[in-house]
């Protein structure tokens, strides 16, 4: 009876980390789906590389119906646990395995198509830039999500300053976004060419780069352990179904 009840325990504690697993992805679906528009938006002028990353428009909602999903697993594996019903500790095992398999087999997919979307994104590199010199100061969409996207990020342009050189913008004022000059060492109210090569404030793609290399050892570390909890609640959830 002892080790039964520590079951129980161990069962209600794995749960509920994956029903805050599931709650945190539903909210990061959630930030993805309010951001989207902005990324798309930018991309929006060529119809190749908009097919390219049609993907992103179903991230958001691929996001939520997943977390919904994993906070449903959470639930129910508690249910179980607590009730002692045999049939429902046995539906959570069979859909634990699945997602642990299909989140397996992401992992691979992830990894295979990571040389193609490097080379895609080096590719689309001077498609932006020429988005960027026809249409900033031109297209209220455009210049609007370049702008939310250099002040989120601190960075100017897909690859430096030089992308809005001969643009509408710089052509009327002969000045840059201020973005491209917003440095500790320089002011950000007039921001010409001279000052934009001084910041050296760096484009957003190497950003974004940066970004994603930085966190992908954190990244990695989280999908280890959520992968660790899946496999002990399956183990606990088998125990508990066989006493």
């Amino acid at each position: 009876m002892a080790c039964k009840g520590i079951l129980k325990i161990l069962m209600v504690i794995f749960n509920s980390a994956i029903f805050l697993a599931g709650g945190a992805t539903v909210i990061i679906g959630v930030l993805v789906e309010i951001s989207r528009r902005h990324v798309l938006g930018v991309l929006d002028k060529f119809k190749d590389i908009s097919a390219d990353f049609a993907p992103l428009a179903n991230a958001g909602y691929l996001l939520i119906a997943v977390g919904a999903i994993i906070a449903f697993l959470g639930f129910l594996g508690c249910c179980g646990a607590c009730c002692e019903n045999k049939c429902m500790l046995m539906i959570f095992f069979i859909i634990i395995l699945i997602v642990f398999v299909v989140e397996v087999v992401a992992a691979v997919v992830t990894l295979l198509y990571q040389p193609k979307v490097e080379k895609l994104l080096d590719t689309i590199r001077q498609n932006v830039a020429k988005s960027i010199r026809e249409n900033y100061g031109q297209n209220d969409i455009i210049t609007i999500a370049w702008n939310e996207t250099m002040s989120l990020m601190k960075c100017c342009g897909y690859n430096n300053y030089t992308d809005f050189t001969g643009s509408l913008f710089v052509n009327r004022t002969s000045e840059y976004p201020h973005f491209c000059c917003s440095t500790p060492a320089l002011p950000s109210e007039k921001c010409y060419s001279g000052n934009a090569a001084l910041a050296h404030v760096e484009g957003c793609f190497n950003v974004v780069v940066k970004l994603v290399k930085k966190n992908s050892a954190l990244l990695g570390g989280v999908a280890i352990c959520v992968a660790a909890i899946e496999v002990a609640a399956m183990i606990v959830a088998l125990l508990l179904y066989k006493t």
